[in-house]
C-alpha cells in the first residue's frame, strides 16, 4: 500500500509561512495555508502561481484539525486559540525554523538577543560572505529559511532568532549559538513573566554538543543568573565591555580584542561605521563567530570596515546648521535606547515615544542627566514620558507629530549637537511599524527649510 501524503498546515502567509508552504510543498506535503488577515499581493501571486490551496480572512478549524503538521507564524502567539486547539489534538505546532532545518546539513549560525540582533546577524553574514563562504541570511531578517533550503546551495546560515521563533523550536541544533543580551521586552507574550521571557531565550542552546559554541555578553545579568543555573555544553565564549576575558572578546579603550584558542584578533573602533557601546558588543560577537568558521583576520577586517547598517538603526539622515538627525526607529524597548543615547558622544535633543506598555524609564535617568538636553515627546499618550523625566531632563516637551517635533528639534539644537529619535516604546499608535515611523522621520528631516 502506497504511504498517505502527510498534510503540511501552514497560519500565518507572510515571509515566513509562504516559505515554508513552498518547501512543504518541495519535501512532498499536500500544503494548506491559512491566514486570519489579508495576504499581501506578492504572497498571494506566488501561492496561485504554485496552485496552493490557502484560505484569507479566517481559520477554518475543518480544514486545520486534519493536519500531519502545523508551521505557525512567530506573529501569532501560542495562546491563540487556533494554536491552543490544535495542540489539544496532539498536532505538532513548530516554527519555520525548526521545519527548515530539517532539510539542511549546513552549518547554522543562531543570534538572539533582546537588542542588536538584526545588526549582528547582518554584520556576520557581510564578513562571511565578503570571505568568500556560500552562507545564506534569513530567520527574522532577510528571506524566507524555508524557501532558501529548498535549493540547498548554502553551506552555512546566518538566522536571527526572535523568541517567538525560538519558542517553535524542538529539535534544531545550533553549530554558533549567540546570545547578546536580555532585557524585558514582548511580555505581553509571556503573560508579563520576565523569567519565561528569560527561558524562552534561553532555547537556543538546546541539542548543543560540547564541539559547539556558545557567545554571550558577560554583563547582562539575566544571562549570568541562567548560566549558574543551567551550565553549557557547548564551549562558552563571554563577551565584556567592562574587563578582558580570556578566551572571549571586550572592547576597552576605543579597541576590540578577541582571543579564541590560538587566534588573537585586535582593531581600533576608530573610522568603524558601528558606533557606541552596543555596536562594540554586536562586533565582537560577529568577530568571535567568524573566528569560528576561520574566516581569516584580514577578511573580518574588511567586513568590519565595509559594513552598511540596516536603515532605522543608528542611521544618519542628515546634518543641518551643523546638527547631526539620527534615525534608530527600531528602539523598541528602553533597553536599545538606553544603548543609542550610550553612544551620543555630544549633547542631544532626544525625541521618543509611541506605544507604552509600563515601560520602566529608570535605566535612562543617569544616560539622559548626562547625554540629553532637551527630550521632545511624541504619540497619543505622552504623560509616562513626561511624569518620568520631570526633573530628570531640563526640558520635556510634548508634540502631536514627528514633523512638529523635528522642527522644533532644529530650534533647539545648537551646531556640533545631535537629534537623535530613539522612541524607546512601540510604534503602533501613530505608525504601521517602526519602518513606516522611520520613513516618516526621515521624512520630515529632509523637508525641513534647508539653509
Amino acid at each position: 500500500m502506497a504511504k498517505q501524503q502527510q498534510r503540511l498546515v501552514i497560519l500565518g502567509g507572510g515571509e515566513s509561512g509562504v516559505g515554508a508552504a513552498l518547501l512543504g510543498l518541495a519535501k512532498g506535503y499536500k500544503v494548506f495555508l491559512s491566514d486570519a488577515g489579508t495576504l499581501a499581493p506578492t504572497y498571494l501571486a506566488t501561492l496561485q502561481t504554485e496552485n496552493i490551496p490557502f484560505e484569507q480572512g479566517q481559520h477554518t478549524p475543518e480544514q486545520l484539525i486534519n493536519a500531519d503538521l502545523v508551521v505557525k507564524s512567530p506573529g501569532i502567539p501560542d495562546t491563540a486559540p487556533v494554536v491552543v486547539n490544535l495542540r489539544a489534538l496532539s498536532i505538532p505546532v513548530i516554527s519555520e525554523i525548526e521545519f527548515a532545518a530539517r532539510y539542511t546539513t549546513a552549518k547554522l549560525i543562531g543570534i538572539t538577543g533582546s537588542n542588536g540582533k538584526t545588526t549582528t546577524a547582518r554584520l556576520l553574514y557581510h564578513i562571511l560572505h565578503e570571505a568568500g563562504l556560500n552562507v545564506g541570511l534569513a530567520g527574522n531578517v532577510g528571506d524566507s529559511f524555508a524557501k532558501q533550503v529548498i535549493a540547498n546551495t548554502f553551506a552555512y546560515y546566518v538566522l536571527e532568532i526572535s523568541s517567538f521563533q525560538l519558542d517553535g523550536m524542538y529539535d534544531t541544533r545550533l553549530d554558533v549559538a549567540i546570545l547578546l543580551n536580555i532585557t524585558p521586552d514582548h511580555l505581553e507574550r509571556y503573560n508579563y513573566d520576565f523569567e519565561q521571557y528569560v527561558a524562552s531565550k534561553w532555547r537556543i542552546l538546546r541539542h548543543m554538543r560540547p564541539t559547539d559554541t556558545f557567545i554571550y555578553f558577560n554583563e547582562n545579568q539575566p544571562t549570568r543568573q541562567q548560566l549558574a543555573r543551567h551550565p553549557p555544553v557547548p564551549v562558552a565564549l563571554p563577551l565584556s565591555l567592562e574587563t578582558p576575558v580570556t578566551p572571549g572578546g571586550y572592547a576597552l579603550n576605543s579597541t576590540l580584542t578577541t582571543h579564541v584558542g590560538e587566534r588573537s584578533f585586535s582593531l581600533a573602533t576608530a573610522g568603524l561605521p558601528l558606533l557606541g557601546p552596543h555596536n562594540a558588543l554586536n562586533m565582537l560577537a560577529a568577530t568571535l563567530a567568524a573566528q569560528v568558521m576561520n574566516v581569516p583576520d584580514e577578511a573580518i577586517v574588511r567586513g568590519l570596515q565595509t559594513f552598511q547598517n540596516d536603515p532605522h538603526r543608528m542611521e544618519l539622515v542628515a546634518v543641518m546648521n551643523q546638527v547631526r538627525f539620527i534615525n534608530d526607529s527600531k528602539a523598541t524597548n528602553v533597553d536599545s535606547t538606553f544603548y543609542a543615547l550610550s553612544g551620543m558622544d555630544r549633547p542631544s535633543i532626544w525625541l521618543a515615544g509611541g506605544l507604552d506598555k509600563g515601560n520602566d524609564y529608570a535605566q535612562l535617568d543617569a544616560v539622559v542627566r548626562q547625554r540629553v538636553k532637551a527630550l521632545i515627546c511624541v504619540g497619543k499618550d505622552t504623560a509616562p514620558l513626561v511624569t518620568h523625566f520631570q526633573g530628570v531632563v531640563p526640558i520635556p516637551l510634548q508634540t502631536r507629530s514627528l514633523t512638529e517635533a523635528v522642527a522644533l528639534a532644529l530650534t533647539l539644537a545648537q551646531p556640533g549637537e545631535t537629534v537623535l529619535f530613539s522612541p524607546a516604546c512601540k510604534s503602533f499608535d501613530l505608525f504601521q511599524n517602526y519602518q513606516d515611523r522611520g520613513n516618516q522621520f526621515k521624512q520630515a528631516v529632509l523637508s525641513l527649510p534647508q539653509p
